[in-house]
């Protein structure tokens, strides 16, 4: 069960607000794509059409002309079957009459001419008998057809290998490739025009020290002459860190549109493909495209899918992720002064990038975006607000207040959450009910559909109800604004605390206060039913892991003192437990230990002190929420007999 609204999560997408025109500009035919593809299809169909009305054609002659041998020829003139004699060469064609057309010639009675071969030796007696019969006698002239009958020789082979180029034509074009045979050579960078964008600095909210970094970058691409004659070079490259869903991909293409430069944009994982080489031969076209048509940027979003520490993984030094990587570090040290191209990069992981990225020279500064605050977050709520309609009663400053932690994706989310709602209830505007349901919705997910004994909801009700009366009577706690009994995503009850402020360092009073609060849960669960459940599971597992940190990270304890205990390290290729490691002792770690629990255990006592003083209201707000399944902030202050601003 959650006790609190847990604020600090970072989960979510970078913004992207993509212009339709600049996605089909985006889309335009790439460099190497064959211009005259559409000709050469139609000449495939034009010689396969010639080739099968050939076919048909000689299939249709077929019928009507038999070969048969000579005598069979004299036997028919013999017997005034032959009407016609042509001779063609050395071919003699015979015309049948249609209505003597029998059936014993070779038992084709379809047959209509008939052909053979004349003898080597002359025949005198062949005329003579053509004359005695009255039979119609011509002499053709062959006609030379050798290169038509060549070309109809080739069209078979001339169909099959235009069907199969077309087809691979097709099949890379899939796979993302430029021409070159199939998953070889594909390069997947995409362009963008900056002068379709319409996406500027104005675009992007809250994030006032990163656009100042940034617009020094502008500054140079759009009047690199002024910095020149100082003496200051172009910044080769600028690494944006922070957590997810925070605009790092949004600010690069403001950074594109500010500057009305070539924007070329690739993921980090897109340059890796199939074949070892692919990487490397990715990172050479990038950024030989970019040098063409310099001044531009190019983005690399999530770099450290590529750009990790080298030497560390089990691959070796001829691993193909860092052979990209040392392409990478040789294109952006092979910057001549007079290329204006800046590297753009983004990643949440900056701990794991190699030292040799980093340096000054390849990336020179480092852009820190980190999660807003609260007026940086109205300014985000606004900009996502300016096509919905708006109630009179929604507050952007309230909003901005009750969603600590949000970040600008997870601020969209949640607009765009309020909007379906309003939506579906056929409301004309959004209104702050459909926000606080929104908010419910991103943070605990939607309703389950479960059905609950009366005795498991009395438990949840008394487990929650424990939760918000500690935090009640806590004074450095913050304040408790719902409780609810409805399950929601993974979570069966749930005690919404909103802090007033965005809270940057957190006091040992502060901490010791959230472990009583865990704790009061299951202390509840003693005090009434005198029987614990399995329901403080993930209580328990945060109160210990805030234990922890505040003696081993924090310098909390008295035992121990300033000392701080790395616990572990995160190895950027190897698995977290393989890569643990300790610098203490096992008799530290023991005490480390016997420390933890003198702390939850010291904190246990003192949250039951104060549940069983205050018995009576412990009852009376598990009670109403066992009734009413939600009690919100004005319901839960009167309760427990308390005043609320």
């Amino acid at each position: 069960m959650n006790t609190e609204n847990n604020q600090d999560k970072t989960n979510g997408q970078d913004k992207l607000k993509d212009n339709p025109k600049k996605q089909k500009e985006g889309k335009k035919q790439r460099p190497g794509m064959p211009k005259g593809r559409d000709l050469s299809l139609w000449l495939i169909v034009f010689f396969g059409a010639l080739f099968m009305a050939n076919y048909f054609q000689q299939k249709g002659a077929d019928k009507r002309i038999k070969e048969v041998p000579y005598s069979e020829v004299i036997k028919a003139i013999k017997t005034d079957q032959v009407k016609r004699v042509t001779f063609k060469g050395e071919i003699l064609e015979a015309t049948l009459n249609k209505s003597d057309t029998r059936s014993d010639i070779q038992g084709e009675k379809s047959s209509l001419k008939l052909i053979t071969p004349l003898p080597p030796l002359p025949s005198p007696d062949l005329l003579t008998l053509l004359e005695s019969k009255g039979i119609e006698i011509v002499a053709v002239k062959e006609q030379s057809n050798t290169w038509l009958n060549i070309l109809i020789s080739f069209l078979p082979w001339i169909f099959i290998i235009g069907f199969f180029y077309y087809s691979s034509r097709s099949l890379n074009k899939k796979m993302g490739g430029m021409g070159q045979p199939p998953f070889m050579g594909a390069h997947k960078s995409h362009e963008i025009d900056a002068s379709q964008s319409n996406i500027k600095f104005s675009d992007v909210a809250g994030a006032q020290n990163a656009k100042l970094d940034l617009q020094e970058v502008v500054d140079f691409l759009k009047n690199p002459d002024k910095f020149k004659d100082m003496g200051a070079l172009l910044p080769r490259g600028v690494l944006m860190v922070g957590p997810p869903g925070t605009g790092k991909t949004l600010m690069a293409k403001a950074v594109a549109g500010e500057a009305d430069v070539p924007f070329f944009s690739m993921s980090g994982s897109e340059f890796i493909e199939l074949y070892v080489g692919m990487g490397a031969s990715r990172v050479r076209k990038l950024f030989e495209e970019a040098k063409e048509k310099a001044p531009s940027i190019i983005f690399i979003d999530e770099i450290d899918s590529i750009g990790r520490a080298r030497g560390t993984g089990l691959g070796g030094g001829h691993d193909e992720r860092e052979q990209t990587l040392n392409q990478i570090l040789a294109e952006m040290d092979g910057f001549g002064t007079g290329e204006s191209v800046v590297v753009l990069a983004a990643t949440n992981r900056p701990d794991v990038l190699d030292t040799a990225l980093t340096r000054p020279g390849r990336f020179d500064r480092q852009v820190v975006m980190d999660l807003p605050m609260i007026k940086a977050r109205e300014e985000i709520i606004k900009i996502h607000m300016r096509k919905i309609p708006l109630a009179d009663d929604v507050d952007i400053t309230h909003i901005a207040r009750i969603t600590p932690g949000f970040s600008g994706a997870q601020l969209k989310n949640l607009v765009n959450e309020a909007a379906l709602i309003a939506a579906r209830l056929e409301d004309k505007q959004v209104n702050a009910h459909h926000f606080s349901l929104a908010r419910d919705k991103v943070l605990m997910g939607n309703p389950r559909d479960e059905v609950l004994t009366e005795k498991q909801k009395r438990v949840i009700a008394i487990h929650e109800s424990g939760h918000a009366l500690v935090a009640l009577l806590s004074e450095n706690s913050n304040p408790v604004t719902k409780i609810t009994i409805i399950p929601r995503g993974r979570a069966l009850g749930f005690t919404e605390q909103t802090p007033e402020e965005d809270m940057i360092n957190q006091s040992k009073s502060y901490l010791m206060t959230q472990l009583a609060i865990l704790l009061g849960g299951r202390v509840a669960e003693e005090v009434l039913l005198d029987e614990i459940t399995t329901g403080a599971q993930d209580d328990l597992k945060r109160a210990t892991k805030i234990a922890r940190s505040m003696i081993a990270n924090f310098g909390m304890s008295e035992t121990f003192g300033l000392l701080t205990i790395e616990m572990g390290e995160d190895h950027p290729f190897l698995g977290r437990e393989m890569s643990k490691h300790k610098e203490f002792s096992e008799e530290t770690a023991q005490k480390l230990d016997k420390e933890i629990i003198t702390i939850l255990e010291e904190r246990k006592d003192h949250v039951k002190d104060l549940l069983v003083k205050n018995k009576t209201i412990l009852e009376k707000l598990s009670q109403e929420l066992f009734d009413k399944e939600t009690l919100e902030k004005q319901d839960i202050y009167q309760i427990a007999g308390l005043s609320f601003a």
